[in-house]
């Protein structure tokens, strides 16, 4: 039978996004091209715009567990080590309600693939999909071998390099020339000593370095990311182990002392796509990186997409008749009209932040000056992400107007107007 709803894509977005509309009444199927539900990658921290949607979905106690939740989020420069500014992250939770979590991204996709199948949700793997079709009424998804799946609904969740896009817009994923390379050690071999309560950002000229704890305080996740000049010049073979050891050869020894021990055989190019306005088209909509890939310096990526589909789910669950019927026009309609430019500012502010972040020279010590005069509980530069507006902009309370000097500071303007 053909269900509601097909979910095209086996991430967080789209699995957490078949989990919403299941509970919302929707029969929902995911295809998933690879063989098996799986996740790459290491840590992915959790912000409390994120954790607020965990709690609504009965996930949040479970996610804790498999997490650690710290208390600081500590900026550095990455050259001399010294503390640039804080968030208080138990303050942070004080003031939206929620927690700041980070978690191994392999257990919180298992969280949602186990949530999905709780839920009824059909799970299919092996299904590449090729082709998308859509009418007034429906849309179809065609795979590799010829089947085709029809639903009211196609949500196309088939990340950065998606085929759905292509029904929207011709254009390509955008080359930062930055690219990240991962590595999470047990704590138990830790040559430095590592507050476990910190989450740690150094940040230097072309690069930056990231560690947390994971898996209640057993791992340490580390991310190293720096800017390639074989990119920059056009080299197709560029991020290679050569160039993370010259990027990181003039930052502090905390740092140098932690990049031996990256993995060194993957490393992942860092994109973003440009900003898209539309994403519905009549019954087919776009949901997480396919809509609205952004750099990893607001650590909003996967969040975005949760949120994705925890307000497609609310506004079908509001456009649901007494009859079980779905009003699917107005739903998306409403999904259409309060996404979109939310998105578009965390990916133009994440393509900020990162200028921010990897400044030289005088630029640098304007940014530093600027970081060290923030006030601590200063959290203009995150109220419009981590309070209410991320999921309905109209209801914005009057707590999270921004203030002007600390909005620029985060927007990576006032560096260098400094």
């Amino acid at each position: 039978m053909d269900p509601d709803v097909l979910v095209v894509g086996g991430g967080i977005g789209g699995l957490s996004a078949a989990f919403a509309l299941a509970r919302s009444g929707s029969t929902v199927r995911v295809l998933e091209r690879a063989t098996e539900f799986g996740e790459v990658g290491a840590g992915i921290q959790l912000a409390p715009n994120c954790t607020r949607i965990l709690d609504d979905y009965g996930l949040l106690d479970k996610a804790v567990a498999l997490g650690v939740v710290p208390e600081q989020m500590v900026m550095r420069d990455a050259v001399d080590g010294t503390e640039l500014t804080r968030l208080d992250l138990r303050d942070v939770e004080s003031r939206y309600g929620f927690p700041y979590l980070v978690i191994h991204r392999s257990d919180l996709h298992r969280l949602f693939v186990d949530a999905c199948r709780d839920a009824g949700v059909e799970l299919l793997t092996g299904q590449c999909a090729e082709q998308y079709a859509t009418g007034a009424d429906a849309a179809t998804v065609t795979v590799t071998g010829g089947e085709v799946h029809r639903a009211r609904l196609v949500l196309a969740a088939d990340g950065l390099r998606s085929v759905a896009r292509k029904r929207f817009v011709d254009d390509e994923p955008v080359s930062s020339s930055y690219v990240a390379y991962r590595g999470t050690v047990p704590v138990a071999e830790q040559e430095r000593p590592i507050d476990l309560d910190e989450i740690v950002v150094h940040v230097g000229p072309r690069c930056h370095f990231v560690h947390y704890g994971l898996r209640g305080g057993q791992l340490v996740n580390q991310v190293a990311v720096f800017e390639s000049p074989k990119a920059r010049a056009g080299v197709a073979d560029w991020g290679t182990p050569d160039e993370l050891d010259s990027a990181f050869e003039q930052t502090c020894d905390d740092v140098r002392a932690r990049v031996p021990s990256m993995w060194r055989d993957v490393w992942w190019r860092m994109f973003d796509r440009n900003p898209l306005a539309t994403w519905v088209d009549q019954r087919i909509a776009l949901l997480g990186d396919a809509a609205h890939a952004p750099l990893q310096y607001m650590a909003q990526g996967a969040i975005m997409a949760i949120e994705d589909g925890w307000v497609l789910a609310h506004h079908v669950s509001r456009h649901r008749h007494p009859d079980g019927d779905v009003d699917w026009d107005a739903a998306l309609a409403d999904y259409q009209a309060v996404r979109p430019e939310h998105c578009r500012r965390v990916v133009t502010t994440a393509r900020s932040w990162g200028e921010l972040w990897h400044l030289d020279g005088v630029e640098r010590e304007q940014r530093n000056a600027l970081l060290r005069s923030r006030e601590v509980h200063d959290y203009s530069f995150i109220d419009w992400i981590y309070g209410p507006t991320a999921l309905f902009p109209h209801e914005e309370p009057a707590m999270f107007e921004p203030i002007p000097l600390a909005s620029a500071v985060a927007e990576g303007t006032a560096a260098t107007q400094a």
